[in-house]
C-alpha cells in the first residue's frame, strides 16, 4: 500500500492569501488525512491477518482429512492407533514448533542454514510477522507429520510417533523451510542478494519443503519397519491388505481437497496488494484466485487420468485409486501453483497420476510397504511438482509473485532457460540428502532399540485391542479369514514362525 502523508506547510499556501487562519485549517486538514491513513493502514493489516488466520484454519482442518483419510486406508482393527496418531501430531507438534521449529524455520537475522531467535516466540510478533504467521505456519509442519504417519501405518509404537513427530515438526522440517521461505535461507527466491542460480528454488506452498520431506521421511520409516504381516506371501507376491472403509477414505480426501485452498492460495500471507497502480481489479487478490484454478486444475487432472489408467491396467474402476491420484496432482502442483498458467496444471495433473502409478509398481517390486501409498504419492509427485516449476513457471507470474529483482530466470519450456531448473534439482537433491541423513538414523536407532516395531502378535490381532483397549467399533476385516488360512496353509511370511496365542485359527478344510 502506498504511503500517505500530509504537510501543513504545503497546504498552507493553497488557501487565499486572506485567510487569516490558512495555517491553522491546513494543520487541521492534515490531522484529518492522516487519521484517516492510518485506518487505512490498520485495515489493510486487519484484512491481511484475517485472510492468513482463515488460511491457516483451513490448513489446519486437513488434519481432519488425513484423519479420516488414514483411517479408511488401514483395517479396522488399527483404527483407534491411526487415529490417535493424528492427535498426536497436532499436539506433539504444536509444542516442539512453539519451542524450538518456528525459531529454526524463521528466528531472524540468522544464517543461510538455521534461524535463531523466536524460541519459544520471545520478542515476536515483529513488524515483519504477526502470530497468524505462526499458526500457519504450525498447520504446515503437522502436515508434514501427518504425511509420514501413513507410511508406517499399522505396526509402529506409540512412543515411536511420539518421537519422530517431535523431531520432524522441532527440526528437521524446520531446517528444510528455513532454507527456501525464510528470507535469510542460502536457496530462498527471497534472499537479498546472492541467489542460488540468479533465481532462488520457487517452491511456493511446498511440494518439496512440506511434501517430499514428509514423504521421504515416511520412506525411510517403512523401509526400516518392513512390510506388515501378511503384505507379501512367501513367494514374495504383493497381497492386498484392504482399507476397511471406503466412504472415509472419499470423506478424508474431499476434506483435504477443502483444505488444499488453504494450503496453496494462503501461502501469499497476504491478499490487499495492487500490482502496478492503484485502483485497477488486477492486483494479488487476482493471483490468489488464479492460484486456487491450478490447483483445481491439476487435482481434477491427475484424478481422471488414475480413473482410466487404473481401469486400462487392472479393469475396474476403483475410488481408492481415484482419490490417491487426486492428492496426487495437489501435491505436485503446490510447488508452481501461483506462476503457472491454468493449461499448464492440467500437464501437471496429468503427469503426476503416472508419476504415481509409477513409483507404486516399483515399491511392489522392492517389496516395499506403504499403507497408505505416503512416500510415492508425497514423495515422487512432490519432487514431479519441484521439477514442473522448473519447466512451466510464467515470467510474468514470476515477477509478480516475486518482484524486487528484474531479469530473473522462469521456466525452461517458457523460455527462461534453465537457470529455474537448476535449483529446483538441488532442491530435490538437499531435501533428500538432509532428510536422509536426519530421519533415517532416528529410525534406525529406534529400531535397534526395540522402540519403533510392535511385536507380530500384537499386529496380526490389532493394536486397538492390544494398544488402545479396545476396537474402535465392531468390524470384519476383509483380510482376516486369508491370513488365517495362510497360517494354516504355511503360506505366510517364512519370518512368522507360529501364529500368535489369540488368533482363532479356521480349520484346515477352509
Amino acid at each position: 500500500m502506498a504511503s500517505l502523508s500530509c504537510s501543513a506547510s504545503d497546504l498552507a499556501p493553497l488557501f487565499s492569501s486572506n485567510t487569516a487562519n490558512a495555517s491553522a485549517v491546513a494543520n487541521y486538514l492534515c490531522t484529518r488525512f492522516d487519521s484517516i491513513a492510518n485506518k487505512l493502514s490498520d485495515t489493510t493489516y486487519a484484512i491481511d491477518n484475517t485472510y492468513l488466520l482463515f488460511s491457516a484454519y483451513l490448513v489446519f482442518a486437513m488434519q481432519l482429512g488425513f484423519a479420516m483419510l488414514c483411517a479408511g486406508s488401514v483395517r479396522a482393527k488399527n483404527t483407534m492407533n491411526i487415529m490417535l496418531t493424528n492427535v498426536l501430531d497436532a499436539a506433539a507438534g504444536g509444542l516442539s514448533y512453539y519451542l524450538f521449529g518456528f525459531a529454526f524455520a524463521f528466528g531472524s537475522p540468522s544464517n543461510g542454514f538455521i534461524g535463531r531467535h523466536f524460541f519459544g516466540l520471545t520478542d515476536y510478533p515483529k513488524p515483519t510477522g504477526d502470530y497468524s504467521f505462526f499458526l500457519y505456519q504450525w498447520a504446515f509442519a503437522i502436515a508434514a507429520a501427518g504425511i509420514t504417519s501413513g507410511s508406517i501405518a499399522e505396526r509402529t509404537q506409540f512412543v515411536a510417533y511420539l518421537i519422530y513427530s517431535s523431531f520432524l515438526t522441532g527440526f528437521v522440517y524446520p531446517v528444510v523451510s528455513h532454507w527456501f521461505w525464510s528470507s535469510d535461507g542460502w536457496a530462498s527466491p527471497t534472499r537479498t542478494g546472492d541467489l542460488l542460480f540468479g533465481s532462488g528454488v520457487i517452491d511456493f506452498a511446498g511440494s518439496g519443503v512440506v511434501h517430499m520431506v514428509g514423504g521421504i521421511a515416511g520412506l525411510w520409516g517403512a523401509f526400516i519397519e518392513g512390510p506388515r504381516v501378511g503384505r507379501f506371501d512367501q513367494a514374495g507376491r504383493s497381497v492386498v491388505l484392504r482399507g476397511h472403509s471406503a466412504s472415509l477414505v472419499v470423506l478424508g480426501s474431499f476434506l483435504l481437497w477443502f483444505g488444499w485452498y488453504g494450503f496453496n492460495p494462503g501461502s501469499f500471507l497476504t491478499i490487499a496488494k495492487s500490482y502496478g497502480d492503484s485502483g485497477s481489479y488486477y492486483g494479488q487478490w487476482s493471483a490468489i484466485g488464479r492460484t486456487a484454478v491450478t490447483t483445481t486444475l491439476a487435482g481434477c487432472t491427475a484424478a481422471l487420468t488414475t480413473l482410466f489408467s487404473k481401469r486400462l491396467l487392472v479393469g475396474h474402476w476403483n475410488v481408492l485409486d481415484v482419490c490417491n491420484g487426486l492428492l496426487a496432482g495437489f501435491v505436485a502442483i503446490t510447488s508452481g501453483c501461483s506462476v503457472v498458467e491454468p493449461w499448464a496444471a492440467i500437464i501437471c495433473g496429468f503427469v503426476a497420476s503416472w508419476v504415481l502409478i509409477g513409483c507404486n509398481k516399483l515399491a511392489e517390486k522392492l517389496k516395499y510397504d506403504d499403507p497408505l501409498e505416503a512416500a510415492q504419492l508425497h514423495g515422487g509427485c512432490g519432487a514431479w511438482g519441484v521439477l514442473f516449476t522448473g519447466l512451466f513457471a510464467t515470467k510474468s507470474y514470476v515477477n509478480e509473485v516475486y518482484s524486487g529483482q528484474l531479469g530473473r530466470p522462469y521456466g525452461l519450456f517458457m523460455g527462461g532457460g534453465g537457470k529455474l531448473l537448476a535449483a529446483q534439482i538441488v532442491q530435490i537433491l538437499v531435501v533428500s540428502g538432509w532428510v536422509t541423513a536426519t530421519m533415517g538414523p532416528l529410525f534406525f536407532l529406534l529400531n535397534k532399540m526395540k522402540l519403533l516395531r510392535v511385536s507380530r502378535d500384537d499386529e496380526v490381532a490389532g493394536m486397538d485391542m492390544t494398544r488402545h483397549g479396545g476396537f474402535a467399533y465392531a468390524y470384519h476385516d476383509e483380510d482376516e479369514q486369508s491370513i488365517k488360512h495362510a497360517y494354516v496353509m504355511g503360506k505366510i511370511e517364512p519370518n512368522i514362525e507360529t501364529p500368535p496365542a489369540n488368533l482363532s485359527l479356521p480349520s484346515a478344510d477352509v
